[in-house]
Order: C-alpha cells, then structure tokens, then sequence
C-alpha cells in the first residue's frame, strides 16, 4: 500500500507539476551572497530574505561568499540541487558584465548555468566630482577634459565594472581621455575620491548621496533615463544629449539552471509580494533604491540586451579582464 501510495504522489506531481511550486518551501532555504557583509548589498537581500521567511514561514538564510568576479558564489549555487532550496543574490558586475569581459575566464555562463528569478530593485548610478575638480556639470567636465586631455583621473571599484564601463561609454561618446585608476572595492575608491586624490566617479546614489548631500561631492549627473526621486536636481546623461546612456545597478535572485519552472515561478511571485511590503520599500528606497517587481521573461531579455550592449563597450575601449 506504501509503495502505491508513493507511486501515486509522484504521478500526481509529474502530471501537475505546479502543485511543486504551491507547496514550496518545506525546509530552509539558502541565499548565497556575492558580497561582503555590511553593504548597501547585502542589506537588500537580508531585507527581501526576511519578509520571505514572514510570507513562507521558512528561514531564508543568506551565506556571504564574496569574490571579485562573483566566480566562487556563483559556482557554488551553480553547482547546487535544481530544488529551489538554494538561491544567489547578485548584480550586473557578477553575471552580465562579468560574462562580456572575462568570457571563457569566468568559469559560469549566467545564460546557461543560472536561472533569473526576479529583479529586486534598481540602483541609479551617479557621476560626481571632487569639489577641487571645479566642475559642476557634465559640460565642464567634457571641456575640461579636453583641455587636459589624458591628465584627468576616474576611479572605479573594479575593472569590468558598472563603475568602470560607465565612464568609458561617457569617454567614448563625448570624445575625451581619463585615465583609469581600478579599486579593490567600493570603500577605498570613495576613501581617495573623498580626500581629492580620484577627480571623478561613477558610482550607485545609495553609495554617495551622503556625501553630495553633505556638501563633499558634486553631482553632475545621473545615468537613468528619468531623474531619481532621491535627487530631483541632477539632469541625466539623457537630457544632456548623451542618448542611450544609460547605467544602473539592478539586484536579483538567481538559481541553478535546471531548477523546475513552477518553483521559480512560486519563488518570482513571492519576491514580488515582498517587495510591495510597506515595510521593505521603506527600508529599501530609503537607501535610495528602486524596487523592481518583474516576470522572469522581462528580466531575461534584460540581461541579454545588457550582455551586448556592454560587450561593444568592452570591445571598443579595449578592456582587458585583470
């Protein structure tokens, strides 16, 4: 009768396999972090994790395992059950930028080895300047630039990075020459840009909207394609007539490749529920973030589209992977 029994519960679950999903999770699941403890990051996913662990009842554990190309996070969950019990946390720099610099070098393939769950929130990315710099705009900067061609500095948290490839499209576009100072990590970038030794940055508001609201920075721009609510006064790339500049930092849930549709399903929709939550999008706007409920289709052609697009920047200004 057991055996029966048993038999029958696999065939009902073959033959409706979104019965799967509507009774997942039954155990804890496990949230791989691709970045350090602390940061604006990790806040994000320990924020949507936690109102996940409230709607499911299940705990929603996050394990830092920080790299710089993402390889070691990512190989781990990669390399993971196909059950849904292990989930990443990751950003453009660990998947799609990542695989349009280092390739064959990565060690994953996020369009094969990856599944994307859902996009959590959006990051607006903002061009500052040093106030010694004495530039208070996109059009000073260009001019001065090329006045002083190759004599201006920009710093980035690392080469291949939303940080770097921002600044080469602005190069590349406006016709001007910096020269590219690469940090291990966001910290000691704003540390030198702060006390004047980086003239420029490209970095999410989240990270340095304290400092220009403290008087430290000067924004000249932002690189979304409408103007941050947490920044009304900053003009966009866009409206500057740079068209097509556009640079933001998304996060979002990933899991293996092969994990059964209904349970990434179940997983996008719960994600979506979290991030109406009052409470999440107090905590997370309040960093300055945009919370991004989307369909896992959505967020796949963004991915691809971002591949190419930064693929051609990579390839024009001639990046080579460290």
């Amino acid at each position: 009768m057991n055996r029966r029994f048993l038999a029958l519960c696999a065939l009902l679950v073959i033959v409706n396999p979104s019965a799967l999903g509507q009774t997942f999770p039954t155990k804890p699941v496990r949230i791989i972090m691709n970045y350090t403890p602390g940061g604006p990051t990790d806040l994000i996913a320990r924020t949507v994790g936690g109102k996940l662990q409230e709607l499911t009842g299940q705990p929603f554990l996050i394990e830092n395992m920080p790299s710089a190309t993402g390889a070691v996070g990512t190989q781990a969950m990669a390399r993971s059950a196909p059950d849904g019990y292990t989930m990443m946390y990751s950003t453009p720099g660990h998947t799609t930028m990542g695989l349009a610099l280092y390739e064959e070098k990565l060690g994953f393939d996020p369009f094969r080895d990856i599944t994307p769950v859902a996009m959590l929130v959006n990051s607006t990315q903002m061009i500052v300047a040093h106030p010694a710099l004495g530039v208070k705009s996109i059009p000073e900067l260009v001019a001065l630039a090329k006045s002083k061609p190759g004599q201006l500095n920009y710093g980035s948290v690392g080469v291949g990075t939303s940080t770097q490839l921002g600044i080469e499209l602005l190069k590349s576009m406006a016709g001007i020459d910096m020269v590219h100072v690469p940090y291990k990590g966001t910290a000691p970038v704003m540390q030198d840009l702060l006390a004047g030794r980086v003239h420029v940055v490209l970095n999410s508001l989240p990270t340095i909207i304290q400092y220009v609201r403290a008087g430290k920075l000067v924004a000249l721009a932002v690189g979304s394609t409408t103007r941050s609510a947490a920044a009304p006064d900053i003009p966009t790339m866009e409206e500057l007539g740079y068209k097509g500049f556009q640079v933001s930092t998304w996060g979002a849930f990933f899991v293996p490749a092969k994990t059964p549709a209904a349970i990434v399903a179940r997983l996008n929709a719960l994600t979506n529920q979290a991030l109406v939550d009052p409470q999440v999008v107090k905590t997370l706007t309040a960093q300055g973030t945009e919370l991004t409920p989307t369909t896992t289709e959505a967020f796949s052609r963004l991915m691809r589209e971002e591949y190419e697009r930064w693929k051609k920047v990579i390839i024009e200004a001639k990046i080579a992977p460290e």
